[in-house]
């Protein structure tokens, strides 16, 4: 896997932020982590606060005639009142609390790319989970940017090729960010699997661009 740091020094070296910062170029995508976006304060009081004051639900999809309910808590925010539709659900947004405002300032200004809306989950312990699935549906458009933000327990997350069934490993811990895009969401499956190792809870943020006609 070839790497490529985006301000010009080794993929070894701290980028202008203070953190490890490379792009990653895939086959059929790529993906940019940084390990420490948010110190550990800012992401104290950022994870904190989004337990307390998000609009957590527990939603659930029809499958093979039963409701399943969803191994985590969601809430959804975003600019309008246009709904979002997946994994057979339909979410309406809500109003932006202001640390979402806050995260997305900060990410809009390294991903480069703008936001409209952020799907949170809450991972409440090791049995939380989400299944392998792209973030690839057309109101997101061809090559969507999607930025990954992180408060609480480390999770492993995992990137497997539609194709070739190969995967990557990437543990997302307290504060940092996964930025994915190109056309990983087209060729690259992504989850969080169950995990029986003792683990707290953790709160994940997808940021997203929905294009509305």
């Amino acid at each position: 896997m070839s790497q490529i740091d985006l301000f010009g020094s080794s993929a070894n070296d701290p980028d202008l932020f203070g953190k490890q910062d490379a792009i990653r170029h895939l086959t059929n995508g790529e993906y940019r982590f940084l390990s420490n976006f948010y110190s550990k304060a800012d992401s104290d009081r950022l994870f904190l606060a989004l337990k307390k004051k998000a609009e957590w639900k527990q939603e659930s999809m029809k499958m093979y005639g039963k409701i399943i309910p969803f191994p985590r808590l969601t809430a959804w925010y975003g600019d309008d009142d246009r709904p979002y539709s997946f994994s057979g659900i339909t979410l309406q947004p809500l109003v932006w609390l202001p640390e979402l405002l806050e995260i997305r300032a900060k990410l809009e200004a390294v991903a480069q790319t703008k936001f409209n809306s952020v799907l949170l989950n809450l991972y409440r312990n090791g049995n939380d989970s989400i299944s392998w699935h792209t973030d690839a549906e057309p109101e997101l458009g061809q090559n969507p940017v999607i930025g990954s933000v992180n408060f609480g327990a480390t999770r492993t997350f995992q990137l497997r090729h539609k194709f070739t069934n190969q995967k990557i490993d990437i543990d997302l811990s307290h504060g940092s960010t996964l930025i994915m895009q190109g056309e990983l969401q087209h060729f690259w499956q992504h989850q969080v699997p169950k995990t029986t190792k003792p683990v707290k809870d953790r709160i994940n943020l997808t940021f997203r661009y929905i294009k509305h006609d």
